[in-house]
């Protein structure tokens, strides 16, 4: 492991994270999830908030994707998405839906103001909840060319974080 860098489990976890919470709301796969936990794990992002009916660790699929990274990320639970909003707003974090609605901010055009930041995933059928939404402080849209408008949700959270720490939100 040290050859290639990688951190172990307790380095991880004493590691400086980028000051990014990602919320799922309501996803229905476990492969999805354990994808996101993975991607979480690469860009050092600070928590997972698994919320609704949103798989939760430990489970044999969610594992298949995640190869390990529940470990490292910390994650919470919470009954319902606005409640987790509701919670990261009540400290501090920015939160913006990752959607395409009216007055959505493109991806890469999108200033994190260098506030913490929480971003939510919606369901891979109905997307983030218009009771979320209507809390959040904005959308979040990744630009898209072909015939599609949606990506997985897996997908877009790994893009979302990458645009994050390529455009300089990441930890130090």
């Amino acid at each position: 492991m040290d050859e290639l860098g990688r951190k172990s489990v307790k380095a991880f976890k004493e590691a400086e994270k980028t000051p990014v919470i990602a919320i799922l709301d309501n996803i229905r796969s476990m492969h999805n999830v354990g994808s996101i936990f993975r991607s979480a794990d690469a860009f050092l992002l600070q928590a997972i908030f698994l919320c609704g009916y949103t798989p939760q660790p430990p489970h044999r699929d969610i594992q298949k994707t995640a190869l390990g990274a529940t470990e490292t990320v910390d994650w919470i639970y919470f009954a319902s998405t606005l409640e987790a909003v509701q919670a990261v707003k009540a400290q501090g974090y920015l939160v913006y839906g990752i959607e395409q609605a009216a007055g959505s901010v493109q991806l890469q055009h999108f200033n994190t103001q260098n506030a913490p930041l929480a971003i939510v995933f919606g369901n891979e059928v109905e997307g983030v909840g218009a009771d979320v939404l209507a809390i959040a402080d904005g959308c979040i849209e990744i630009p898209q060319m072909g015939m599609k408008h949606s990506l997985n949700v897996s997908v877009a959270a790994g893009i979302v974080f990458w645009e994050l720490v390529r455009g300089g939100f990441a930890s130090t």
